[in-house]
């Protein structure tokens, strides 16, 4: 029996409204996932994880971090996490890298996004992992709402801090408007800190005082127009200016003293 005029206009329609669903549904889905992924730079990533950019060329989203992870402290963000799905991420607040010496989530990576090279320590050419390495993010303290800062003697986060002495440290100096008590104030040491973020899980205030952010929002960059002439390493970077542009380097008597030497010469005072 054939089908009649009306039938197949019906099942036209139908099949436009059906195409029209999809495709919204498709929009959705896809701005819901670029929304996600323009969030991205608060992210904190497992240890070993490269730059935000080339690791999400090269996560595959397995999970296998994840799971490899003893304490729970990683997840894969989900719908409504505003960072890229299916991702590795953690929240310091809730539960922080405990600092595995064995790294666990690194070594079963299968695609590089974390890097064994970038948690080892090198003696003799043979590679130890080595999770103080890690540069998952930096702590930063928020000086006004810190109460080490209002003269209450406070020092979770050094306490917390699994390299104590090293990548917080405390500086003491007098309470003046007291007269007879001394501030504790936590120092972090960003050639040091690891992001892991025990200190912001030990933090005692409501919201935390000293928390982690990626290293590339919470540093600054001088730039390579500024030479530390003081460090011989970083002195080094001049060496092929002076063979470009060797008539620029005069010299004169001062010149050939140390700038502290130049500093201290009283002579012709």
């Amino acid at each position: 029996m054939k089908n009649s005029p009306s039938n197949d206009r019906r099942r036209f329609l139908l099949s436009i409204a059906r195409g029209i669903g999809l495709s919204a549904m498709g929009a959705l889905v896809w701005s819901a996932y670029v929304g996600e992924v323009k969030a991205a730079p608060l992210i904190l990533r497992p240890p070993g994880a490269l730059a935000e950019d080339e690791f999400i060329k090269n996560c595959i989203k397995c999970g296998l971090c994840v799971e490899a992870c003893p304490y729970d402290t990683l997840n894969l963000a989900k719908p409504g996490d505003n960072f890229p799905i299916g991702t590795p991420f953690f929240t310091p607040r809730t539960i922080p890298c405990y600092m595995c010496s064995d790294v666990p989530c690194v070594p079963v990576c299968p695609s590089g996004a974390l890097s064994e090279p970038s948690v080892s320590s090198y003696v003799q050419s043979h590679a130890t992992l080595d999770i103080n390495k890690a540069r998952m993010g930096l702590a930063v303290i928020d000086r006004e709402s810190c109460i080490a800062t209002w003269g209450i003697q406070c020092d979770a986060c050094y306490r917390a801090c699994p390299l104590m002495g090293q990548a917080i440290t405390i500086e003491y100096s007098k309470n003046e408007r007291t007269g007879k008590h001394a501030f504790l104030i936590p120092i972090v040491h960003g050639d040091v800190c690891t992001g892991c973020g025990m200190c912001e899980h030990a933090c005692v205030t409501k919201k935390a005082s000293i928390f982690v952010l990626p290293r590339a929002l919470a540093m600054g960059e001088a730039g390579n127009h500024y030479i530390k002439g003081w460090d011989p390493k970083d002195e080094q970077r001049l060496e092929p200016v002076k063979k470009e542009v060797p008539h620029t380097f005069t010299k004169t008597k001062i010149s050939e003293k140390s700038a502290l030497d130049s500093l201290n010469d009283e002579s012709g005072l």
